[in-house]
């Protein structure tokens, strides 16, 4: 085995990590997941597709990232031998304003980007632990982050511009996008598998727990449907999406809910939950009887349709789509259902390939390129950690 690199995606009770060996090109070697952090903490890591440890502890031990992390760091420096593990890179949900690309990260950065808190307090705390533990437990170790909201920076500043006085705009109140690694390797991917409409304009569907929709035109973000928080845009799993902010004030002036119980009610109890009080996971409401999941998944394709509407109108036009993330390329009763609202756009689905989870789901004929190319987060930040520290 070559030296590698490590990919970490710090959640509030969880952390996503992917070891890539480096060569001709990086290739994934093991992944894995550690969750249940500060309650019941579990510990799954995979090679070679088998399961390489797994690991079980009593109720609050270990509490926090650090010590999961290094377990994690344990584990990949034995599994390496003679190697070295050369860096690792983060997956950080906001870089704000001012972080347009991966960042390597060293304590003026990091002090600096435990400022961006207040933009996603859900996210930002649990994504700079994970920094502040591998610090602490391997200090001369690389670090790079890269930022889920680098990728939009290239949309024009009448798409992140919020009606609001201009003064809180100094204040990084501003529409930036979410999603940007996944979007950054579709565009990068539509180059390989269909160079001819990586240069149109193209709407890629990131439909997972969270879902957005981009606008890519020549492969550059011009339009995203989230904005300033990862709520913005489309229902998902357990986010309400775009709501009226009128919504926000009756709830504070006649339920009496402050920001906390109004925050875990739109992030966690809201979207495909709280529609069909079934489920969030797509799956389990197109296998369920209920006429409340039915419902909830007509929302959620009427909302990506909708949402794509307004896209097509910035773009000024459509050449193609692309469907990617957990639902976008396995649920392919979600895809005909939001290809059939889009057929006034000359779309024709090829039902066959799409039930097959074909590539390509569109028909010859079709005026309009229909594609699923799954995504890969973590490739995205291995090749930008080791290009910055090479």
């Amino acid at each position: 085995m070559a030296n590698a690199v490590l990919t970490i995606n710090a959640g509030s009770s969880s952390i996503k990590f992917a070891l890539f060996e480096l060569g001709a090109e990086l290739t994934r070697v093991a992944e894995g997941l550690a969750e249940g952090i500060g309650a019941t903490p579990h510990l799954c890591i995979k090679a070679g597709g088998k399961v390489a440890l797994e690991k079980h502890w009593p109720e609050h031990a270990p509490e926090t990232h650090e010590e999961l992390i290094g377990e994690v760091l344990d584990w990949v420096e034995h599994h390496l031998g003679d190697d070295e593990l050369i860096g690792a890179g983060h997956r950080i949900v906001h870089g704000g304003p001012n972080y347009t690309a991966p960042t390597k990260l060293d304590e003026a950065v990091f002090a600096d980007l435990t400022k961006l808190d207040p933009l996603a307090p859900l996210h930002e705390p649990h994504n700079l632990s994970a920094i502040r533990a591998v610090f602490t437990l391997r200090p001369d170790l690389p670090q790079v982050a890269c930022f889920d909201t680098a990728f939009h920076h290239t949309m024009p500043e009448v798409a992140t511009r919020v009606a609001i006085p201009r003064a809180l705009w100094a204040e990084g109140l501003r529409r930036y996008g979410f999603h940007g690694l996944s979007y950054e390797y579709i565009a990068e991917q539509l180059r390989k598998v269909a160079p001819r409409l990586a240069k149109g304009r193209v709407i890629v569907a990131h439909l997972g727990n969270g879902a957005s929709l981009c606008a890519l035109k020549n492969g550059v973000s011009i339009e995203s449907t989230m904005g300033f928080t990862a709520l913005e845009g489309l229902i998902m799993g357990t986010r309400c999406g775009s709501i009226d902010p009128g919504v926000l004030l009756y709830l504070g002036q006649e339920h009496g809910m402050d920001a906390n119980a109004i925050t875990d009610l739109l992030y966690k109890k809201s979207g495909l939950l709280g529609v069909s009080g079934v489920s969030p996971d797509v799956r389990t409401l197109l296998a369920s009887p209920a006429p409340e999941a039915a419902e909830a998944l007509e929302m959620f394709t009427y909302s990506i349709a909708k949402h794509a509407g307004a896209l097509i109108s910035v773009l000024g036009g459509l050449d193609g789509i692309v469907f990617t993330a957990g639902i976008g390329e396995h649920a392919a009763p979600v895809r005909a259902a939001v290809c059939k609202r889009l057929a006034w756009t000359g779309l024709e689905l090829n039902a066959q390939a799409n039930a097959a989870n074909e590539r390509a789901i569109s028909t010859p004929s079709s005026a309009v390129e229909v594609h699923v190319i799954p995504t890969d987060e973590e490739l995205m930040i291995a090749r930008h950690t080791l290009a910055l520290i090479s």
